[in-house]
């Protein structure tokens, strides 16, 4: 069974897409539980659907989920990843990391499958192995993790992937006198992705935005 994903604040293509991206009633309630905690709003449907299509096509064994969203993101990226694959879960969070344990319980994912840490980019980034990862996926404010984005970039394989959520929201990027410390971050991290030669990215105008760079073979 599964169930249209909500519907969408931007216009009616953006609707239909979060229609498109079907979720399932674990889904579902993950994402009503993540909305209720507050805090940055989990990856829509469209993002969520897009994450997994990124896994797929990278046959993701190991992926990084910086911001657990509730387990939203950690779930669409399970449907696309390798059988035995596995997603390590970063959140500063821990209510928010609490309902992505009780999400991943939920779909029956096996715990062998999944590392949920409770620590900073900071704190944990230099624990994990460089050039380890097919993907890795950060949500949430980048204000808490845009100082660690050569460390992120470091984390990812040759070939391998990742992904920023969030760059659009608010249409404030673009905006000259936006100057709050989110947008101003969002700003500093999407050039330096740009200019980095070990890029190629795109914005994907889906959702809240979602920056993706590859890190050429």
């Amino acid at each position: 069974m599964t169930i249209a994903g909500p519907p969408h604040s931007g216009g009616t293509g953006a609707a239909w897409a979060d229609r498109y991206a079907a979720e399932d009633p674990v889904l579902v309630a993950a994402r009503s539980r993540a909305t209720a905690l507050g805090g940055a709003a989990p990856v829509e449907p469209a993002v969520g659907a897009t994450l997994a299509v990124l896994a797929a096509g990278a046959g993701a064994r190991t992926v990084v989920s910086i911001g657990s969203g509730g387990g939203v993101a950690g779930l669409w990226l399970l449907r696309g990843m390798r059988p035995d694959g596995v997603l390590t879960v970063l959140d500063t969070d821990p209510a928010q990391l609490r309902a992505a344990r009780q999400a991943l319980a939920d779909a029956g994912v096996p715990a062998g499958r999944t590392r949920l840490i409770f620590g900073t980019p900071a704190e944990v980034l230099p624990r994990l192995s460089p050039g380890a990862y097919d993907l890795v996926a950060c949500a949430g404010p980048p204000t808490e993790y845009a100082a660690h984005l050569a460390a992120l970039v470091g984390l990812v394989r040759p070939g391998g992937t990742l992904t920023c959520h969030g760059l659009l929201a608010g249409d404030r990027i673009g905006d000259r006198a936006a100057r709050d410390a989110d947008t101003v971050a969002w700003r500093e991290l999407a050039r330096s992705v740009r200019e980095d030669e070990e890029l190629t990215s795109a914005v994907l105008p889906i959702g809240a935005g979602l920056l993706v760079a590859t890190r050429r073979s």
